[in-house]
């Protein structure tokens, strides 16, 4: 019993500093009032009543098919409008002499040393005009020297580092001419909203790439979009900017990039599906009944499988997203936004070789895929370059795609009992609103908290459906930056509270439906 409580009291004393360091301590303090007054007592077993507006019914590839004409949404990505085919054509005039000058959020991350590759590999068609960096201060140090005849702003995100980064800087021959430097809160904003910079790459981790994404529009900046909760999170606030602004925002990532690629040249009207396509994650080869014997029998054994990924290096919070399947919930989410598909309209598929990246259906029934080898360089170099199509050096890249070496592939519908997270994406994105940001908000703080050993695997869907639910009685429509930033610390703090509670309590394991 001491154990317990001493568990759950260090649980919530984490989230009360993280909280405290995030808004400062009145705003925590009305956050944790408020996630403390809504919060349900769970029962372990006990399914929680879903009011009419979580709606689970399409919970991953569901086919539905009808003669109705195909519903379309605002969205973000500059395809099937009129708009997006005159500027694909208008590139044909430039084509010799093109060049986009390119800032980088999240510099020393991998989106941003991969953008810097590009710009190495291809520096007649990139320009880096910006660079900043959360607490790497030594690889900014070594950014800046390279790229000192372009780059024109340089931020550090953590102040703590400004000595000696200034002190590595001086050790590299000073500070380039006509440079401004920014630490702490605002660099990140300078950087983004740099006067040189035609495009900014977004590779900031959460919700702190809100704010620095939302400036760059306001700035006219077009957007290589790295940064899910941009849209996953703000949708409803981003959208009205993208338009209002009139700028571009590009895919980054594997999925996105692939339906945004099919899509090129299609006229407006003409989409029916999106196919989403998944690896499957860590559990892809286990029944739901041989992984919830695993959970109850080995709950470490899945902690560490599910941190392991079968074929792409990624970070550990994607690769655990991957394993409950919430990345391909979030991506549903993503597309929407992006696409302007209904949710009815967009299918998971579970593809193992994770060759076919995603694809379309059109109205004339054809169906374009994009495909090659797990890469996640062509993505981001498309998202930059668009609508230009630019040939990089043979040891950029991996080897050639090959038909032949490849010789087969495989697809699947998803189990929908073995990951239920799937539904609760669709449930989230049907609500639309702040229920996403929820969604987004309670995924994250439950995947830190299992990688952490505080939550076990199954608990993960469940105190995120419980913050969707308790999240109801202020969920907003039609969100502003501040409301979605609000919820998203509520969503954290109010899923810290959650698993103190279910540690405190006998397990009873439950699976999917």
């Amino acid at each position: 019993l001491v154990a317990v409580v001493v568990s759950s009291l260090k649980r919530t004393m984490v989230a009360v500093f993280w909280l405290v360091g995030c808004l400062g301590p009145a705003s925590a303090l009305v956050v944790l009032k408020s996630a403390s007054r809504r919060r349900r007592p769970h029962t372990t077993g006990t399914r929680t009543t879903r009011l009419h507006a979580l709606d689970l019914t399409n919970k991953g590839y569901v086919r539905i098919d009808s003669e109705e004409p195909t519903r379309s949404y605002p969205h973000a990505a500059p395809v099937l409008n009129e708009q997006s085919l005159r500027r694909t054509l208008e590139v044909l005039d430039d084509d010799e002499v093109w060049t986009r000058k390119v800032g980088v959020l999240g510099s020393t991350g991998s989106i941003g040393t991969q953008t810097l590759d590009f710009a190495r590999a291809r520096p007649d068609r990139f320009e880096i005009s910006s660079l900043c960096a959360g607490s790497n201060w030594k690889l900014l140090a070594d950014q800046v020297q390279e790229f000192r005849d372009t780059v024109k702003v340089v931020g550090l995100s953590d102040a703590s580092k400004k000595a000696d980064f200034e002190e590595a800087l001086a050790e590299r021959g000073g500070f380039p001419g006509g440079v401004d430097v920014v630490y702490g809160k605002e660099a990140a904003a300078a950087c983004a909203t740099c006067g040189e910079a035609d495009v900014i790459v977004t590779g900031v981790v959460g919700c702190a790439g809100l704010e620095p994404t939302v400036l760059a529009i306001e700035a006219g900046k077009d957007i290589a979009l790295a940064n899910k909760e941009t849209l996953i999170a703000g949708g409803p606030a981003i959208l009205p900017l993208v338009e209002e602004y009139g700028v571009s925002m590009t895919p980054a990532d594997s999925e996105h990039s692939a339906i945004f690629q099919c899509l090129q040249g299609c006229p407006p009207g003409s989409l029916r599906k999106i196919i989403l396509t998944a690896s499957g994650g860590a559990f892809r080869d286990l029944k739901a009944e041989e992984l919830l014997e695993k959970c109850e029998k080995d709950p470490e054994w899945v902690r560490a499988k599910a941190t392991t990924h079968p074929n792409w290096d990624m970070g550990a919070k994607i690769t655990v997203d991957s394993a409950t399947m919430m990345n391909k919930g979030l991506e549903v989410i993503e597309a929407h936004y992006l696409f302007g598909a209904a949710y009815d309209d967009i299918d998971v598929v579970v593809h193992p070789q994770s060759i076919v990246h995603s694809g379309v259906e059109l109205q004339d029934n054809s169906v374009i895929a994009q495909l090659g080898w797990p890469d996640m360089r062509l993505p981001l170099l498309y998202s930059v370059s668009w609508p230009r199509r630019v040939r990089m050096p043979a040891d950029q890249w991996e080897s050639r795609f090959d038909l032949v070496k490849l010789g087969s592939m495989t697809f699947k519908e998803p189990d929908n009992a073995k990951y239920p997270c799937i539904g609760l994406a669709y449930a989230a994105g049907r609500c639309g609103g702040t229920m996403t940001a929820a969604l987004n908000a309670a995924n994250e703080m439950a995947n830190e908290l299992f990688r952490q050993g505080d939550l076990d695997y199954l608990d993960i869907p469940k105190v995120i459906e419980l913050t969707m639910e308790d999240h109801k009685e202020e969920f907003l429509a039609t969100p502003d930056l501040n409301d979605i930033i609000y919820v998203d610390t509520w969503a954290r703090a109010t899923v810290a509270s959650l698993a103190a509670e279910l540690d405190s309590k006998p397990k009873q394991v439950v699976l999917g439906d």
